[in-house]
């Protein structure tokens, strides 16, 4: 009969720094399968189920980042530990010292495994050294888990919630797969409470679920990466081989690239979550139909944005400490939110981007005495919805590239080289990538009524041809993916 090759079999089951296990990939596919029938058999023995899913969790996280699963493990203990502590204690700056100690480990980790370099190669000259980059493995998704963890302890700190009792709930929290290594960054609040509930999947949420996997994988598997391989990184990988109206339809390809890798993310997520009975928050809606940065910031990576506002905007003094506090807490936010996703000059500059446009949108909303809520309408609203875009787009330059000059590249190469006259031999040779760009942007643009329409569709559908939908874009990804897997680009954050 059939002969196993348990040294292959193990080669697949243990971690390969070259391909992570992530939502798209056939080993995935298949271990969720074996996952899906396990979580029912427990459906009524909760802590059973609560532990099987912390075991399949960190084995997710030790197949995307090795034996740093234990990390996960020192965040999630000491956490739990402190947040004990800082409820029991009423004295102030006890409470303060214990915050500030879990502060210190979970940013601890971060900056080490993150910003060690980047500080080490701009202090180096001080000693007139050479500065030669220490060999430090970043752990996929320690900004997330940290960040996710962090919300738990000052939340329990400000007393808006109380702390768990139980260390599994707590390490279930934290672990949990669908968005351990990429988001959304869950808050306990909204997480907690659902963890000891009744185990119920309703023909509503198993539909939603299939529908936002479907659309994350579409996303992601065909759209972001058929572009991004075959135009959008070689255009950023040689900027200044290209003519400027290349790079322009490179940022283009760029943007719409980001957004369908990381909301594709965010929506198998949420899919996942949605089939084993939990609910997520949306992470992204429609971004670049914004009509403003501040709204950008109200529709891209929510879950990001808003912990920003609530955790450092706020603490430093939100807008109670007067106008001109308030621009410099947003810039200051923004910086700090574009340290957040690497050690690099560029996320840096695309940070304080961001924080100079929104402090100047919210000083001409003041300036013209326009409501919080306000929205354009009509052509003023296309105009600032095409003017919004193409500054996110702008920004996004920066945080693609890898050097400042690249950068400077691009832009100059956009500006004092653009040749519209190439504009039918690019379409020519790139039709498919255009295709794709189309589609993607299409459907981007669509009104928010039709995604509903297609959700509930699939919701009515029976079982067997959701089961077939699935299958048929499976087929679909199989024939446009390349022959490697390709991570998600919010891995590396």
């Amino acid at each position: 009969m059939w002969e196993i090759d348990w040294s292959k079999l193990t080669d697949i089951l243990t971690y390969d720094p070259k391909q992570p296990m992530i939502f798209s990939s056939g080993l995935f596919l298949f271990l969720f399968l074996g996952f899906s029938l396990v979580y029912m058999l427990l459906q009524r023995k909760t802590t059973a189920r609560l532990l099987f899913v912390s075991l399949f969790s960190y084995y997710f996280y030790y197949k995307s980042s090795g034996v740093y699963f234990f990390l996960l493990g020192i965040v999630t203990v000491s956490d739990f530990l402190l947040a004990r502590q800082i409820a029991r204690i009423e004295t102030l700056w006890k409470r303060k010292m214990l915050v500030t100690l879990s502060l210190a480990i979970n940013l601890g980790l971060l900056c080490y495994f993150k910003y060690t370099n980047f500080f080490y190669e701009m202090l180096a000259p001080l000693w007139n050294g050479t500065f030669e980059p220490l060999d430090i493995f970043l752990p996929v998704g320690i900004s997330f888990f940290t960040f996710q963890s962090l919300s738990y302890t000052l939340d329990v700190y400000r007393r808006d919630l109380k702390p768990l009792d139980n260390l599994l709930d707590y390490v279930f929290y934290v672990s949990f797969f669908p968005q351990l290594v990429a988001g959304p960054i869950v808050r306990a609040r909204d997480f907690i409470p659902q963890i000891r509930q009744p185990l119920f999947v309703s023909n509503e949420m198993f539909g939603q679920g299939v529908f936002f996997i479907i659309s994350g994988l579409f996303k992601k598997a065909v759209i972001s990466d058929y572009i991004s391989i075959n135009f959008v990184e070689r255009i950023f990988d040689n900027p200044g081989l290209y003519s400027g109206i290349e790079n322009l339809f490179g940022v283009y390809g760029y943007a719409l690239q980001i957004y369908c890798d990381f909301s594709g993310y965010s929506d198998m997520a949420i899919g996942i979550a949605l089939l084993l009975g939990f609910r997520f928050p949306i992470n992204f809606n429609s971004p670049y139909k914004s009509d403003s940065v501040t709204e950008f910031w109200h529709c891209w990576h929510i879950s990001l944005s808003t912990w920003l506002r609530d955790y450092l905007y706020i603490s430093l003094g939100g807008n109670r400490k007067g106008k001109l506090r308030t621009y410099i807490n947003l810039i200051l936010t923004m910086l700090l939110g574009g340290l957040w996703h690497g050690a690099s000059w560029n996320f840096i500059v695309w940070g304080g981007l961001h924080g100079v446009a929104l402090a100047i949108h919210k000083f001409l909303r003041s300036l013209l005495k326009r409501p919080k809520h306000y929205q354009s309408t009509g052509i003023k609203k296309f105009f600032a919805v095409v003017l919004t875009f193409h500054f996110v787009c702008f920004c996004w330059i920066f945080f693609r590239n890898t050097t400042f000059e690249a950068s400077m590249t691009m832009i100059r190469q956009i500006v004092t080289a653009f040749h519209p006259e190439l504009l039918g031999q690019l379409l020519t040779g790139y039709w498919e990538v255009f295709a794709f760009m189309l589609i993607g942007y299409l459907l981007h643009w669509c009104p928010d009524s039709w995604q509903n329409y297609f959700c509930r569709g699939v919701v009515r559908l029976p079982l067997v041809a959701q089961a077939l939908i699935l299958i048929g874009l499976i087929y679909i990804v199989i024939q446009v993916k390349s022959s490697d897997i390709q991570p998600f680009i919010y891995f590396q954050f």
